[in-house]
């Protein structure tokens, strides 16, 4: 396949490190638009997004870090406040919950096909993203900083985003040793 969105799944990467400035809210409301468009059983559209502010921003870094701290030290957790301070764009996506497990589930893989939507849209327009889903995202005062009721919405991850200040190399692997042909 060597379409334009056979580039774009290709070169899309995990960027780890951005520059400092912030991308338009346009570019960001747009690539959200496009990731409204993932397949969903019964179209239940079960995404929500949390566009974090720096004050909220701050807030999770510094739970991250406190985490971090109770956990491997205060040294490992200064050198990744540095990192997370360092994000110019902050977005969670959560999942509308459901009493019935089928469709929890269905909703759930919608959602993470939202969030594959929104990192190549952004991709796209040469903003990179990172999706991440560490300890800090399953934290109750998470929830509790986003106004979430874990009742209601399950996290599926922490989205941020930014031009990308450097862009890995990556590979995969051939399609010969995922693939198996039935008869």
């Amino acid at each position: 396949m060597t379409t334009e969105i056979g580039d774009l799944i290709r070169s899309r990467r995990t960027i780890g490190l951005f520059r400092t400035e912030v991308p338009s809210a346009v570019i960001v409301e747009a690539a959200l638009e496009i990731a409204s468009w993932a397949p969903n059983h019964k179209k239940t559209e079960p995404w929500r997004v949390y566009w974090l502010g720096p004050k909220t921003a701050h807030a999770v870094v510094e739970l991250n870090s406190g985490l971090i701290a109770r956990k491997k030290g205060a040294i490992e957790a200064d050198v990744k406040r540095k990192s997370w301070s360092s994000v110019p764009g902050w977005l969670t996506v959560t999942c509308l919950r459901s009493d019935d497990p089928f469709r929890e589930e269905e909703d759930y893989a919608a959602c993470c096909c939202f969030v594959q939507n929104l990192m190549l849209a952004l991709w796209s327009n040469g903003v990179g993203t990172k999706w991440t889903t560490g300890d800090v995202t399953r934290d109750p005062e998470f929830l509790r900083l986003l106004g979430v009721d874990a009742n209601s919405e399950r996290i599926v991850g922490l989205v941020w985003y930014g031009f990308p200040g450097v862009i890995p190399e990556q590979n995969r692997k051939p399609v010969e040793t995922f693939l198996r042909r039935l008869d």
